[in-house]
C-alpha cells in the first residue's frame, strides 16, 4: 500500500512540473536589421503577435529593429551566448567560413532557385541548420528578402560588361567572395562594415556598394545613391535564429507554437517576396534613383564573370571536399 502511495505522489508531482513547465512565461528580445514599416519589420512583428495570442500571453517577445543591438555580426555573437534570444538577419561568417557559402555571388540564378534551395527542410538549408547549431543556434525559419544589385553615387561606364574598368570604389562586405565579385565586375573592391558605409558614401570615401539588394538601398541608402544595377549579385536570404539552449528547454507544447508561427513567417514571405523586387525598385525610381536594367545577356556576363574569380578562391579557401559536399546539395 506504502509502494502504491508513493507511486501515485511521485506522478503526482511530475504532472504538476510538467503543468507548470507548459504554463511558464517568457520575455525575448529580437533583432533585426531594418527599420520600423519595413516588410521584414511588419512580418516580424504578425510572427511575435501569432505567439502572444497561441500562448495565452505567456511567450512576449519584443522587437529591436534597424539593429539596435549591434550589427548582425555582434548579434550573431550574442544569440549564440544567448544574451539576445532572437534575431532575423544576415548570417555572419566569423566563427565559420563554410557559412559564406549561404550567400555566394552567384550562387542560383532566379527566384525558382531560392525556392529549391533556402527554403527549411531543403538539403541546403539543412545543411546550413547543421552549422548553426555548432554555435548554439537554432535555424526556425529563412525569410528571402532579395537578389542584390549595385548602388552607386556615379554613373558607371558601360553597367552590364564586366570587362570595362568602371574606375569606381566600391563598398564590398569584408567577405573575399565579395571582394572578388566587386573586382569581378570592374570596380575596386574596398571591404567596410556595414556601419560604416553611409558615411563613406555621403563623404566620397567610396562610390557605390556591393551586398544589398533594392529594398535594402531603399531602407538605408536611398540618400546617398543616384543609380541602381539589379544584376542579382546574390542572394539575400535572412535566416530566423534562436539560441539552442533556450529552444530545447522549452515544453514541447512551446516548441510547436514557435515552430509553427515560423513556418507560416517563412511561407508568407515566399509567397510574396519575388513580387517584391519590382516594388522596391518602383520605390528607388520614384525617389529619383536611376535604375540600370541589364539585358539577359549582360547578366549571363556578369555571373560568368563572378564564378570565374569566385568559385575556385573560395573552394581553395574553405577546403575543396567541402565546398563541394555543399554545392553539391543545391536543386536545379
Amino acid at each position: 500500500m506504502r509502494k502504491i502511495f508513493a507511486l501515485a505522489m511521485v506522478l503526482a508531482v511530475s504532472l504538476c512540473c510538467a503543468a507548470g513547465a507548459a504554463e511558464q512565461t517568457y520575455t525575448w528580445k529580437i533583432s533585426t536589421i531594418r527599420p520600423t514599416g519595413t516588410a521584414i519589420d511588419n512580418d516580424v512583428r504578425a510572427f511575435i503577435e501569432e505567439i502572444r495570442t497561441k500562448s495565452n500571453g505567456r511567450i512576449n517577445i519584443e522587437i529591436y529593429p534597424n539593429a539596435q543591438l549591434g550589427d548582425y555580426v555582434v548579434v550573431q555573437e550574442r544569440v549564440s551566448v544567448g544574451s539576445v534570444e532572437m534575431a532575423v538577419q544576415s548570417i555572419s561568417t566569423s566563427v565559420d567560413r563554410q557559412l559564406q557559402l549561404w550567400n555566394l555571388p552567384y550562387l542560383v540564378k532566379d527566384w525558382d532557385g531560392i525556392r529549391k534551395n533556402y527554403r527549411m527542410g531543403t538539403p541546403f538549408a539543412d545543411w546550413v541548420a547543421s552549422r548553426m547549431e555548432r554555435q548554439g543556434i537554432k535555424l526556425l525559419a529563412v525569410w528571402p528578402s532579395y537578389f542584390g544589385g549595385v548602388a552607386l553615387a556615379k554613373e558607371p561606364p558601360s553597367p552590364g560588361d564586366p570587362s570595362v574598368p568602371k574606375n569606381l570604389k566600391c563598398r564590398v562586405m569584408p567577405q573575399k567572395s565579395y571582394e572578388l565579385l566587386g573586382e569581378s565586375q570592374g570596380y575596386l573592391a574596398t571591404p567596410l562594415p556595414l556601419a560604416e558605409t553611409f558615411t563613406a558614401l555621403q563623404t566620397g570615401i567610396v562610390d557605390g556598394i556591393f551586398g544589398a539588394g533594392a529594398e535594402g538601398y531603399y531602407a538605408n541608402f536611398r540618400d546617398v545613391i543616384k543609380y541602381y544595377i539589379p544584376s542579382n549579385t546574390h542572394v539575400e536570404a535572412w535566416p530566423m535564429i534562436m539560441n539552442l539552449e533556450l529552444w530545447e528547454s522549452l515544453s514541447p507544447e512551446d516548441q510547436k507554437i514557435i515552430s509553427d508561427a515560423a513556418a507560416a513567417f517563412e511561407e508568407h514571405r515566399f509567397a510574396v517576396g519575388e513580387d517584391d523586387t519590382a516594388v522596391n525598385e518602383k520605390r528607388l525610381e520614384d525617389y529619383g534613383i536611376k535604375v540600370l536594367r541589364l539585358t539577359p545577356e549582360e547578366l549571363t556576363q556578369c555571373a560568368e564573370a563572378a564564378r570565374k574569380a569566385i568559385f575556385p578562391a573560395i573552394r581553395e579557401a574553405i577546403g575543396a571536399s567541402n565546398f563541394d559536399a555543399a554545392v553539391g546539395l543545391l536543386q536545379d
